[in-house]
């Protein structure tokens, strides 16, 4: 049936605007994103500059081929054949402009007054990632781009990993770490940031799928129920970033996360089946094994009486019995077998070897903490700074002068330009 000449003129008209607007988000640049000359040494460096045009440009050649095929059926096909293939450059489009949105926000929050936090944040991923490279200067295979944070609503932080598909995306690869800090959460004492990062030092190490693997295993040794191995194998993410975090930051990493963690009871106490996150209640009591387990006892001791003082003996809470348990069995295996026994893709080292983290450190952070609470930088590197910060603040040190102090001292690092963009000790830019 021939279509009306009414039809044909609307599907025209709609074919034409969707051709109008198809190409409009293919390029990113500072003046695109409002980065004045004022905000230069805020601003996310070249290569990241680079990576994100030619993630949009790929998606770009898809769209120009799917216009191609829309412009085609539009002047042969009848509308009914032309709506689908104007849904499927729709799709394209839509795509590019999730990922246009999403870079943008990122890119363009550097020229606000949060750039000089989102700056100091840069600095201490950096560190992070240089921690690792001291002590494993070929660990990774390739050059690397560094994380880049930003702001944005949710109660904690969160970490979007290099290369991993994004549903927000349509399935786009994000094309470099993005670590997510929410509004409030932009102070740097922050030592969730630091387990935050470690996920994406986990991934960038490649050892994700061989902690899961070896932790499972270990656990099937030990001829642990099903429910509690099953248990651990799906929380190995989580416990890696929390020990790694304590590795880049020590036992303030530690009181960090519990500070992070403690709610009241009945959160705390209540076990969610299929999440990824262990239960809050043992969840200290890793923190506190891994504390032990890097001598400092006094630390793990002073940890367990805290919570229990919070918690009692978690025997009220809603956790299965068996995971209850088992604590004093399962907690120490799986400690040590994440942060402490060798792994194949770090040469056949731990995770406490490829970041040691010594009592003489914790000393120099004590120490680090009582100049800030003086009104004093302490020369700390970026990620032990963070723990300075918050022993002073546990001191009683103004948060805010805490904060204005260390996002001035790490921002100015940054603008600096002592940040590379680009990590490791291969010559093949990621």
């Amino acid at each position: 049936m021939r279509p009306a000449v009414a039809t044909r003129q609307f599907t025209d008209a709609k074919v034409r605007a969707l051709v109008a607007r198809s190409r409009r988000l293919s390029t990113l640049t500072p003046l695109r994103v409002g980065l004045s000359e004022k905000f230069a040494g805020f601003a996310p460096s070249p290569a990241h500059f680079r990576s994100a045009n030619r993630r949009l440009a790929s998606i770009d050649k898809r769209i120009v081929k799917r216009i191609a095929i829309l412009n085609a059926h539009a002047a042969a096909a009848h509308p009914r054949e032309v709506m689908v293939s104007i849904a499927l450059a729709e799709r394209e489009v839509d795509r590019a402009r999730r990922t246009f949105g999403m870079l943008f926000e990122i890119f363009s929050q550097r020229a606000t007054s949060f750039a000089p936090a989102l700056a100091a944040h840069d600095a201490i991923a950096v560190d992070c990632y240089e921690a690792v490279l001291e002590h494993a200067p070929m660990v990774f295979d390739h050059r690397i781009l560094r994380p880049l944070t930003y702001m944005e609503h949710g109660y904690s932080p969160a970490t979007m990993r290099r290369g991993v598909a994004l549903s927000r995306l349509l399935g786009e690869a994000n094309p470099f770490p993005v670590i997510r800090i929410p509004w409030d959460r932009d102070n740097p004492w922050q030592s969730v940031f630091l387990h935050e990062v470690a996920h994406n030092l986990q991934a960038d190490l490649g050892i994700w799928q061989e902690n899961r693997d070896a932790v499972t295993a270990r656990l099937a040794r030990d001829r642990t129920s099903p429910l509690v191995a099953a248990t651990y194998r799906r929380w190995h993410k989580e416990i890696f970033a929390d020990l790694a975090a304590i590795c880049l930051g020590g036992t303030a990493s530690a009181w960090g996360m519990m500070d992070f963690l403690a709610h009241p009871g009945p959160k705390a106490l209540t076990y969610k089946p299929g999440g990824a996150h262990p239960t809050g209640y043992l969840r200290a009591f890793i923190l506190a094994e891994m504390m032990r387990r890097l001598r400092f006892p006094t630390d793990a001791a002073k940890a367990q009486e805290v919570w229990r003082d919070l918690y009692g003996s978690g025997r009220m809470g809603r956790m299965p019995r068996p995971l209850l348990t088992s604590v004093n069995r399962i907690i120490p295996a799986v400690v040590d077998e994440i942060a402490f026994q060798p792994r194949r893709n770090l040469a056949q080292r731990a995770l406490v070897d490829v970041i040691p983290f010594t009592r003489d450190q914790e000393a120099r952070i004590r120490r680090g903490a009582v100049m800030l609470a003086h009104g004093r930088t302490p020369d700390l590197p970026p990620r032990h700074l963070v723990s300075a910060s918050r022993f002073a603040l546990t001191m009683g040190a103004p948060a805010q002068a805490i904060s204005d102090a260390m996002i001035r001292h790490l921002s100015t690092t940054a603008a600096r330009g002592r940040l590379d963009p680009v990590l490791g000790s291969a010559t093949v830019a990621a």
